[in-house]
């Protein structure tokens, strides 16, 4: 066991009362790759290394099928199991007018989410946006973060009640119908934020988190299935481009031909960055579907905080430097510049121009990341060129990939 800066006295716990269990003490907080890789170093005696997060839960049996595919093949290097959402959900509906505010936004908006409660709890960082939102907003004044509906959108919540509340306001007075399964709930909402309740489907489903991992065609690494129910699509042994380290079954010669974790990323994209140096040196992996694991996605970091959003985008940008084609690596280098512009004239411009107060958290955000990748990138660099020595993944294989995402 891994001491890695934690504070709830465990690894003495462990010390005192489990023998059998080495404690490795990190001397600080190493991040997810470099507390790993204290571990990894030592694989003696090691046939296999299996990683789980402490956010994370396995079935009963989880483990023998993943053991079954790694040594029917000494070529895959990893197999990933059928990762869910510890939760089960149950699906609501808002559908609203819509209105633009003018000149330099032009989107349609509905109505504005910023609060989820069932039973008194709050769950907003487990709700699960699944289509007809626009993305992540802070607002002037610090509140936030919430995010718009288009007028047609498709949420979830953790299922266990029959009511939730959730917390809405609009540009103007409106309308919102909110549905549930049989349930249909009418809600008047207007310019001042409130909780609205909202009748609930009493049977929960669940929910894919990861059954393997994607490279889209803009260089991001996606997990293949999120927000899907799952209702059997994936019950078939597949080849998949890249493993998730939420949970995985490594074998000891991939780790020891590839080696590790990049340990400067702190945070996200390692198992990304070491799924893509091991394919290029001709290493597969499979997703399982047999082996099940439960997980709280993004517990360490809540998804959408101001951690996740600087390691995710800063990690992103340092992976294409160091194993994508350098048309691709240099195009969303630049684009991410571009992409602020448009944050920085929607949430700073327009709002001064028509005299309201400015929101810079996305734009403050987003030049952090970048700032924090320029000053890496000489060591993603340096990665580049030793990478180049051992191999690189041809285009062509990476753009089949990129096609079947």
């Amino acid at each position: 066991m891994v001491e890695n800066g934690s504070t709830d006295g465990v690894a003495a716990r462990v010390t005192a009362e489990l023998s059998r269990v080495r404690v490795i003490d990190a001397g600080g907080n190493l991040g997810f790759g470099g507390g790993c890789n204290l571990a990894l170093a030592d694989l003696a005696g090691v046939d296999h290394v299996a990683l789980v997060n402490n956010d994370a839960r396995v079935e009963p049996d989880w483990l023998a099928p993943l053991v079954d595919v790694l040594e029917a093949d000494p070529s895959v290097g990893a197999a990933n199991p059928k990762i869910l959402f510890a939760d089960r959900f149950v699906d609501v509906h808002l559908a609203s007018a819509t209105a633009a505010r003018g000149l330099g936004d032009r989107r349609p908006l509905g109505v504005r989410v910023s609060g989820a409660r069932v039973d008194g709890r709050d769950v907003w960082d487990d709700l699960q946006l699944v289509s007809g939102f626009w993305g992540l907003e802070h607002g002037s004044n610090g509140e936030g973060p919430y995010e718009w509906t288009n007028g047609q959108a498709h949420l979830r919540v953790p299922a266990g009640s029959f009511t939730c509340e959730v917390r809405l306001t609009a540009d103007s007075d409106r309308t919102v119908v909110a549905t549930s399964g049989p349930h249909r709930t009418e809600l008047h909402v207007s310019s001042v934020p409130a909780w609205y309740p909202v009748a609930l489907d009493a049977a929960g489903f669940d929910v894919l988190n990861n059954v393997g991992s994607v490279v889209l065609a803009d260089g991001h690494g996606a997990d293949r299935g999120y927000l899907e129910r799952d209702a059997g699509q994936f019950d078939q042994v597949e080849e998949i481009f890249a493993w998730c380290g939420a949970a995985v079954l490594l074998s000891k010669e991939y780790l020891e031909r590839v080696g590790l974790f990049e340990a400067r990323y702190f945070l996200y994209y390692e198992d990304f960055d070491l799924s893509w140096r091991g394919r290029a040196q001709g290493w597969r992996y499979f997703y399982v579907p047999a082996s099940v694991v439960r997980h709280v996605h993004s517990a360490s970091s809540v998804e959408g905080s101001r951690l996740f959003q600087h390691y995710d985008e800063r990690n992103r940008l340092l992976t294409l430097t160091r194993n994508a084609p350098t048309s691709l690596a240099l195009r969303e280098a630049g684009r991410h510049l571009l992409i602020t512009g448009s944050y920085a004239r929607r949430d700073i411009l327009v709002p001064l121009v028509h005299r309201r107060p400015p929101a810079v958290e996305t734009v403050r955000r987003r030049m952090r990341a970048y700032g924090a990748y320029v000053r890496m990138l000489p060591e993603a660099l340096a990665g580049r060129r030793a990478l180049t020595g051992r191999g690189r993944l041809a285009d062509e294989e990476l753009s089949r990939w990129m096609d079947q995402a």
